[in-house]
Parts: C-alpha cells; sequence; structure tokens
C-alpha cells in the first residue's frame, strides 16, 4: 500500500514550517514542498518534491509504497543526466541505470528513486559539455573534470540525506556500484544496511567511461577481461533480504 491520503496530510502538515540546525557543515535544511500520485511505465508511485537551503534546487523523491518509519528501503540515489536521462545519450549508462532502478523498485512493496539536481557530477550541464569536448581529445571523464578546475567528483550528499530523514526512512539498502555514496550517507546520519549492485552493459561508446569509473573513481564495476561480474550475471543477495526482497529480486534478473 502506498502512502495514504492522512500521511501525506501528516508530512505535509510537518514540513509546513519546518525549520532545523541542518545536516552536514553547510547545515543543509530540507522541507517537503509537494506530493502526488505519478502512475508510470515503471509502476505506481508518489512523486515528492523537496525545498532546501543550500542550492535551492527542485530534487525529488519518486516513492513506491509506504517508506515513513520503514527499515532497509531500497534506495537508488541518482544524479541527473540531461544527455543520458532525456536524450539518450550512449556516453554513459545514466538512463539504463535510471530505468532499471524505476522499473527494480516499481515491482517492490517500497523503495526510493531520489532524482539529484547534480548534473554531469555536479559540475553543472555547460562544464559537462565543456568536458565530453576534452574527452574528445583524449581526456577520460576524470581527467577532463581536473582539468575544469573541478574535483573528479563534486557531488556530496547531505541533501539526499536529509531528504530521506523527512520522509522518516529509519534503513537503506543502497542501489548503487558507488562507494562514495555507501560512505558518505552514514556520516549525515543515515543508516546503511547493504548494497543492491547496479551494473548495466557497456556500448561502444560508454565503455572507456565506465572503464575510468572503475578504475579511478573506485566503483564497483570490472570491465578488465572478464565477461561478466558475478553481481552482473547473478542476482544480487545483500545480507539481511528478506524472502518477499528475494523474490522480487529473483524475478527481476530471469
Amino acid at each position: 500500500m502506498g502512502l495514504t491520503h492522512m500521511k501525506i496530510k501528516e508530512l505535509l502538515d510537518e514540513n509546513r514550517l519546518h525549520e532545523c540546525e541542518g545536516v552536514g557543515p553547510d547545515h543543509v535544511c530540507v522541507r517537503i514542498a509537494a506530493i502526488a500520485e505519478m502512475p508510470s511505465r515503471f509502476g505506481d508511485f508518489h512523486i515528492i518534491a523537496f525545498y532546501n537551503n543550500k542550492d535551492n534546487k527542485e530534487h525529488i523523491a519518486i516513492v513506491r509504497g509506504d517508506v515513513t518509519n520503514a527499515e532497509n528501503v531500497p534506495v537508488r540515489v541518482h544524479s541527473e543526466c540531461l544527455t543520458g536521462d532525456v536524450i539518450g545519450s550512449l556516453r554513459c549508462d545514466c538512463r539504463d541505470q535510471l530505468e532499471s532502478a524505476l522499473r527494480m523498485i516499481g515491482k517492490m512493496d517500497k523503495g526510493i528513486l531520489l532524482y539529484m539536481r547534480q548534473e554531469g557530477r555536479g559540475i553543472g550541464l555547460i562544464n559537462k559539455i565543456r568536458a565530453y569536448g576534452l574527452q574528445e581529445h583524449g581526456y577520460d571523464t576524470v581527467e577532463a573534470n581536473l582539468a575544469l578546475g573541478f574535483r573528479d567528483d563534486e557531488r556530496e550528499y547531505s541533501v539526499a540525506a536529509h531528504m530521506l530523514m523527512s520522509l522518516h526512512v529509519k534503513s537503506i539498502r543502497l542501489i548503487t556500484n558507488n562507494p562514495k555514496k555507501i560512505e558518505d550517507l552514514p556520516q549525515h546520519g543515515i543508516q546503511v544496511t547493504g548494497r543492491i549492485p547496479h551494473v548495466m552493459e557497456t556500448n561502444q561508446y560508454n565503455r572507456f567511461y565506465l572503464e575510468t569509473k572503475a578504475l579511478k573513481s573506485g566503483h564497483l564495476i570490472d570491465l578488465r577481461g572478464k565477461e561478466h561480474l558475478p553481481e552482473q550475471a547473478d542476482p544480487p543477495f545483500v545480507e539481511g533480504m528478506d524472502e518477499e526482497m528475494l523474490a522480487v529480486i529473483r524475478k527481476y534478473y530471469k
């Protein structure tokens, strides 16, 4: 069962005048601004829009079921990628990850996809296109960001953490290959009880990009000679999964 009208009213009333000391060194304060039903090709969800005092960007949560006060909730923290998510660029795996996560969560009783407005690993759309240009001259994705004066990854997850707190989520299973997310969210008060691997197939345009993510950014994928990782070929298993979760995962990976 999804969020009831009473639960939605409670969340909106609670957040209408919400103020707090904030999360992280920037004292990020987040509040729920709007909630609506959102049927989609991936399943029936609620979409929840958030305001925050850090960047004033409109981050959203796509929520399946009633996640309030729930434990071990599957969560995907997905950074916005206009070129991939909207246009279907083959230079990254972003759209594949977005659709795969929504499809997976849409078959579960509970789950969340946080859609974070952190284009280009936090450097913005224009700079991402500049980085693309550098990559056409032989730079990899990390070298391109550094050449533009940025770190290899400018994202941080205090806003995402507070969004989960606003939904009263007690603990999560993170759908990711990125160890930085696994390390960063607990520093902002989110209990991460496990990881659900999220490896996509490569193509001729994004293989070098994914190799760089694995070799230089530590992403938990292996593209160096092995046909498939076990986590690419087999259903993922995280300690503590109940039988209902296992049944969904097995069905999804058939």
